[in-house]
């Protein structure tokens, strides 16, 4: 306000610039002389020029102005340049990991960071510009955008299933089986047309991530739940073999979340287009339905 005030010697020009009426400035003004017990405007002609107090103080007013500025101009621009990710792990390392160099080249003005972990962020906090959540639908509070749902069904190495052949689905409750305690499993087997009485978990390994039960599944120590989807490459190499058609489907799934706030920003919405983009593309012919968003809530 003095700022301004100072700057133009004349209230009606400093209020046209502050969106203010002339009478808001004046009363403003008149708070801070009595504040600091001084006058620093007297009237000359139409316009309050500044007092020998005012043209002391104006002057370190507006260095400060400049110094905010410039602050504020620096933390635009690296705002600018740096988009930060927060993705869960198994999404993170199997998927979009492999990609976002892709979507740097196409965009080599933005440095990207990219979060791993399945924890909760505050996305109004700053610490994030976007996340990917695993969800069955964000709140009403973020800006969301559908990317893709999990999809999931046993699979294991050759040389595991050579030694220890299946016939029906009910065979993997007597094998060993990866993380058997994951949610993935009940879920499967009680989406079978006709599924088994006991879905007991026996003890064995457990990880806690897709990447790491696949490792343990690629070295043959049993079947592993996973995405088709995700290792795609692997069931058409060989290297992982899913004995049954039958795909299992979460109620969760993935979404681009951020703050309204950030809506606008140039980089968020470059990234948006991006990956939506790109889970479309990889999802092809989308034999396993990740795209599919029969049944989530509305």
């Amino acid at each position: 306000m003095f700022e301004a005030a100072a700057r133009h010697e004349n209230f009606s020009r400093a209020a046209e610039e502050l969106a203010m009426t002339q009478a808001g400035v004046s009363y403003q003004i008149k708070l801070l002389e009595e504040r600091l017990g001084a006058q620093l405007f007297v009237r000359r002609g139409r316009n309050m020029v500044l007092t020998a107090l005012g043209r002391r103080i104006a002057p370190r007013v507006s260095e400060s102005f400049a110094g905010l500025e410039e602050a504020f101009a620096l933390v635009r621009a690296e705002n600018e340049r740096v988009l930060t990710i927060t993705a869960p792990s198994s999404f993170a390392t199997l998927w979009l990991s492999a990609r976002l160099g892709a979507f740097q080249l196409r965009h080599p003005e933005l440095a990207v960071r990219l979060d791993v972990s399945n924890r909760l962020v505050d996305l109004e906090s700053g610490e994030f510009d976007v996340a990917i959540r695993r969800v069955v639908r964000p709140g009403p509070e973020l800006e969301a955008h559908f990317v893709m749902r999990h999809v999931f069904t046993p699979m294991a190495s050759p040389d595991f299933l050579l030694h220890h052949p299946v016939n029906e689905p009910r065979d993997f409750l007597s094998l060993p089986r990866i993380s058997a305690e994951d949610e993935w499993w009940p879920r499967w087997l009680e989406q079978l047309p006709e599924p088994p009485s006991s879905l007991a978990a026996p003890a064995g390994l457990r990880f806690e991530s897709q990447a790491l039960d696949s490792q343990a599944a690629l070295a043959g120590h049993g079947v592993a739940m996973l995405s088709p989807f995700l290792f795609a490459r692997e069931l058409e190499q060989g290297r992982l073999i899913a004995p049954f058609p039958h795909i299992g489907r979460e109620i969760h799934a993935l979404w681009l979340c951020y703050s309204p706030l950030k809506r606008g920003l140039a980089k968020v919405r470059a990234f948006r287009q991006w990956l939506l983009a790109e889970a479309r593309s990889s999802a092809g012919s989308d034999p396993w339905g990740v795209l599919d968003q029969t049944g989530l809530a509305d």
